[in-house]
């Protein structure tokens, strides 16, 4: 068994080779969207006057003629991005009328949608899938329709849920709980309908009602598959919270995006990119050290 000296001499060296390859990438990232050098040699002084006049090219702090960054199309590069992130990050709680938020608020307003939306769908889905798992008869009836509804995007509800409730805020809401619903109620059903009958036996012997069995034996018995069920549902409400923000116009990361898409800030794109990234990263984690408390593996 490895000693805990060399468990910590591995885990360095993996975050040392993953530190390297996002090196290897930023350079790879800079070099294929370095502006170019300018070159004035072969251009008279009126060229020179009419390329500056229409912005083609500036003068840097040396007095000396560069492409202007600003009209270089393409990918900006990791510096351009690093400034982004610098000025957003500098002032994230400012508040300046109805649109202009920082970016912590708007991370709040991402996380709280997402939350209220997994949270409420993850306590009626595994309700229901218990209810489906304990009886063979109603699961083999509507496993059909739930593997039917899995695969259905969350995004194709929400014209439905707009046309329904009328408001965006609630629409956002309910799209993150439509993608969290469905296959937490599948992977709870079939959780519960796999349990040992020897666990139900137990149960019976001792005795136990409906809630001491439902607390003691089903639940626990069913949390791999539930969990499972929750761990992609999870997955997939993240990935719905953001475009649901783009369509709706609701104030949010994914807001942020389209925002400065229509602002044409490329920067701005990669740097709200960055914070989805980093938030659904953070989420996962916290997912997943609650996840490992609830869950046991038979030996």
């Amino acid at each position: 068994m490895p000693t805990p000296s060399k468990l910590l001499a591995g885990n360095l060296k993996y975050k040392f080779g993953s530190l390297l390859v996002l090196m290897i990438l930023v350079f790879f990232w800079h070099a294929a969207t370095r502006i170019p050098n300018f070159d004035p040699g072969g251009k008279t002084e009126n060229e020179l006057m009419v390329m500056e006049f229409n912005g083609d090219i500036v003068r840097d702090e040396n007095d000396r003629y560069i492409y202007n960054p600003e009209k270089m199309s393409g990918i900006p590069g990791p510096l351009a991005v690093a400034k982004k992130c610098i000025a957003e990050l500098s002032d994230p709680f400012h508040m300046n009328g109805t649109n202009d938020h920082g970016i912590f608020h708007l991370v709040r307003y991402t996380v709280t949608r997402f939350a209220i939306g997994f949270l409420l769908a993850s306590v009626i889905a595994v309700l229901l899938g218990v209810l489906i798992g304990l009886s063979s008869g109603l699961y083999e009836v509507l496993n059909p329709f739930l593997q039917l509804m899995k695969p259905i995007s969350p995004l194709a509800w929400m014209p439905l849920l707009l046309y329904t409730v009328q408001k965006p805020t609630i629409t956002a809401v309910l799209v993150v709980f439509m993608a969290s619903l469905w296959p937490t109620i599948a992977n709870t059903a079939f959780g519960v309908s796999s349990i040992k009958e020897d666990y139900l036996r137990v149960a019976n012997v001792l005795q136990f009602n409906l809630l001491k069995r439902l607390f003691t034996v089903i639940l626990p018995a069913a949390a791999p598959a539930i969990v499972a069920g929750l761990r992609i549902s999870f997955g997939s409400a993240l990935v719905a919270v953001v475009p649901a923000e783009m369509l709706l116009g609701e104030l949010g990361v994914g807001y942020l995006t389209w925002i400065e898409w229509n602002n044409l800030d490329i920067s701005g794109v990669l740097f709200a990119i960055l914070v989805i990234g980093v938030v659904g990263v953070v989420l996962d984690v916290l997912f997943n050290r609650l996840a490992k408390t609830v869950t046991y593996s038979e030996q």
